[in-house]
């Protein structure tokens, strides 16, 4: 008999991958835990119990006994409609109205993106159509839902997001256009590409590729070319470019690596790849591949040090160690007393 515990499936990077499942520790069973909790704090335990570990892909499976993230969005929508009356109509019309957040979310992109040829309804059903069909979207939306409630501290709700954070509505709205252009829509996809671009100045491709788990803060500003790859968990600031070097076609994108930080600003060019948990800071200009768990700074872009074992997707620190600063320091303070002109390899 289900007791409606979720399942966290961990697979392990490499050729000889195993992967293995194992109940959620908490659930809203009592029948599992001597105590009873909301099932939202269950809902990806991988955050709250610090089960992430480097090099893996976590991916949480609702089962069907609920689904926690649209039921915190309807409690949470509920309470703002008290508080704010004058609210209420959008809120039931956006939220309360609909019976699942795949619905809920095609409402409120289908009302951004529409224009007097591309109208609401005809929007809302395509939405619809690919996100009830798409398990992969179905799950890639909750999971970013929660990256931005845990990683952005003005997000203060999963109905924040849902609602009002123009960074999720063109995530979203991406992964439609993606599964257009996958499914041979190409012009359809390109056309909702080019609404996207106009109404939340985010410029996505719809054939780039993309994981779940994604965090775009703000999002204004943000390129993504056509071949280029983002892994699960990564978090990207305001301003950031995933761009091609010339005039070439075919594989001319970066690959970012998964649990990766691009700060504000940051352009990075070509085919090359950032690799797991690296850092690129706000403003840099990166040409050439950046090792895993590692920082790049400048223009062009060096590798000034290596980060603690947590990936900076999840931490948000736009940092590295202190006492890397300080080997650097006295290396360097040795180096002039003895006369010698240092001068740092890039790697």
């Amino acid at each position: 008999m289900s007791c409606g515990c979720l399942v966290l499936q961990e697979v392990e990077d490499g050729e000889e991958a195993k992967s293995k499942t194992r109940a959620a520790s908490s659930s809203s069973c009592s029948s599992c835990s001597g105590r009873r909790r909301c099932r939202s704090e269950s809902m990806f335990p991988m955050y709250a119990m610090g089960n992430w570990r480097p090099n893996s892909i976590s991916r949480t499976i609702l089962d069907s006994a609920g689904d926690s993230i649209w039921d915190s969005v309807r409690a949470e929508t509920k309470s703002e409609a008290e508080r704010e009356p004058i609210l209420s109509s959008f809120l039931y019309a956006s939220v309360l109205s609909h019976d699942c957040l795949e619905r809920a979310l095609g409402f409120v992109l289908a009302n951004r993106l529409q224009n007097p040829t591309l109208l609401a309804t005809q929007l809302m059903d395509i939405f619809a159509d690919v996100m009830m069909k798409d398990r992969g979207i179905q799950h890639a939306i909750r999971l970013d839902a929660q990256a931005f409630k845990d990683r952005d501290p003005a997000c203060a709700s999963y109905s924040w997001a849902l609602l009002y954070l123009k960074g999720y509505h063109s995530l979203q709205s991406y992964r439609i256009a993606h599964a257009l252009w996958n499914q041979g829509r190409k012009v359809l996809a390109l056309a909702l590409q080019s609404r996207i671009s106009e109404v939340f100045a985010v410029d996505i491709h719809p054939a780039a590729r993309i994981g779940e788990g994604i965090l775009l803060d703000h999002g204004t500003g943000l390129v993504i070319g056509e071949t280029a790859v983002v892994g699960n968990w990564v978090s990207l600031m305001q301003g950031v470019t995933l761009g091609g070097t010339g005039k070439q076609t075919g594989d001319r994108h970066p690959k970012i690596g998964q649990g990766a930080l691009i700060g504000a600003g940051a352009t990075i060019l070509g085919n090359i790849v950032v690799g797991v948990g690296a850092m690129i800071a706000s403003g840099s200009l990166v040409l050439k591949d950046v090792p895993p768990h590692s920082m790049a700074v400048g223009n062009p872009a060096r590798i000034v040090g290596y980060l603690e074992d947590e990936d900076p997707s999840l931490t948000m620190k736009h940092d590295v160690r202190k006492d890397y600063f300080e080997h650097v320091a006295a290396s360097s303070t040795e180096r002039r007393a003895n006369g010698a002109l240092y001068h740092e390899k890039e790697s």
